[in-house]
């Protein structure tokens, strides 16, 4: 270890209580100069050991914990806890729902900075922090001998790096995109999501390429469109969905199999012409589908003004705030798409609404919602609060994990 890290007295709870991070407020001295990216012991004035994490003084949060256990971080230690995650995901029968969904979830899985995505037979990873970034080769080849003790018989082929986000210039980083290990992916990769298929681009797309943290909202939407707007069968429903901030369209599909007819919206013309292609790729007429691309906050106030209403909204727009100092003006952004979307949705008819900004708290959320359905001069009862699936697990330590957020709600 090449650094000892002492915590104030007062400081000591949130470490003892396995938060995963220690921010520099904390911190009473920093003995044997340890550099970005060291492993460093954390300990109590007196001495008591506390914890082991890597260390960053250019990070507000200048040690984020790997383990609370008097144990060396090596290669055994990566080894374990990479497949504990991976492992995991078998138990929660993740790789039984389609062959893409999360591997490691960073803080969540209490290996901090690090995430990693399955899609088919290419991993799709992000690192984060300075010291993943040291570590992310070795990781990628763990990873992949790891799969193939668990997936066999698939083989991945290849890992691909996609830590072209914002957080890591808190670190002191730029933004990296290319391969790790292994093959170069294809422009596109298809795979299977509860029976819809899907082109992925892990190489361009958002995210590591998809969002595979609204699988089982997804889901969801497919029974409230097939529970709650019964048909006869063989006979289409008769019903619009209007899908916000659609990227390639995924919710869409989920109703489009049910006969429904999906309005896609978003700004990007690239994403909905994936979009397209995912329709085709499931062999849906084109004709109960439209692709919009518009700014979706002027889209849903001329749709208000031209007394336009949808069966069902899908309002799943991109993160708002990035730290805390953003929250009121997110806040404000929030309301104004939500007040719009209860003013476009039939009476009687479902809007599900999220903010994946972890800055803005669950409770905070539907405190913004309210406000928006007061405005509105409708009525409206939650019938479920949604989240991330099972492959996106939040550490009870670590509430700053459950950063995506949604309500389910019926609109009178």
């Amino acid at each position: 270890m090449t650094g000892i890290i002492t915590i104030k007295p007062e400081r000591e709870k949130p470490v003892l209580n396995q938060h995963p991070w220690v921010f520099s407020g904390a911190v009473d001295r920093v003995e044997g100069n340890p550099q970005p990216g060291d492993i460093v012991t954390l300990v109590s004035r007196k001495g008591r050991f506390l914890a082991r994490g890597y260390y960053n003084p250019k990070s507000q949060i200048v040690v984020r914990i790997l383990t609370w256990q008097d144990e060396p971080i090596d290669d055994d230690w990566w080894r374990r806890m990479l497949d504990r995650a991976i492992q995991s995901r078998e138990n929660d029968h993740s790789w039984q729902i389609g062959d893409a969904y999360r591997l490691v979830n960073a803080e969540s899985d209490y290996i901090p900075g690090l995430i990693v995505d399955r899609y088919a037979q290419w991993l799709s990873l992000q690192a984060l922090t300075f010291y993943i970034d040291q570590q992310k080769r070795k990781i990628a080849r763990m990873l992949v001998e790891i799969c193939a003790e668990r997936f066999r018989p698939i083989q991945i082929l290849g890992v691909f790096e996609r830590s072209d986000v914002d957080v890591r210039s808190k670190e002191g980083l730029s933004p990296e995109v290319g391969l790790l290990w292994g093959e170069e992916p294809p422009d596109r990769i298809q795979i299977t999501a509860d029976g819809i298929a899907v082109w992925v681009d892990i190489r361009k797309g958002h995210k590591t390429g998809f969002y595979l943290d609204q699988r089982e909202n997804r889901t969801q939407l497919f029974k409230v469109a097939n529970w709650h707007f019964p048909t006869l069968p063989n006979i289409p429903r008769n019903i619009t969905v209007l899908n916000l901030f659609s990227y390639s369209g995924a919710f869409g599909l989920h109703v489009l199999e049910l006969g429904a007819k999906v309005i896609n919206v978003d700004s990007s013309y690239e994403a909905l012409e994936l979009a397209e292609e995912n329709v085709k790729l499931n062999n849906v007429p084109l004709d109960r589908v439209e692709f919009i691309q518009a700014n979706v906050f002027e889209y849903l106030r001329d749709m208000r003004d031209n007394g336009e209403q949808y069966d069902i909204i899908v309002l799943d727009p991109p993160k708002f705030a990035q730290s805390a100092q953003q929250v009121e003006r997110a806040a404000r952004g929030y309301k104004d798409l939500n007040l719009h979307a209860f003013q476009c949705v039939k009476p009687g008819g479902y809007l599900m609404t999220f903010s994946c900004s972890g800055a803005i708290s669950a409770d905070l959320f539907q405190k913004i919602v309210f406000g928006a359905l007061a405005d509105s001069g409708r009525q409206a009862q939650i019938l479920r609060h949604l989240g991330p699936g099972e492959d996106h697990p939040v550490a009870l330590t670590f509430p700053e994990g459950a950063y995506l957020k949604g309500l389910l709600l019926r609109v009178y």
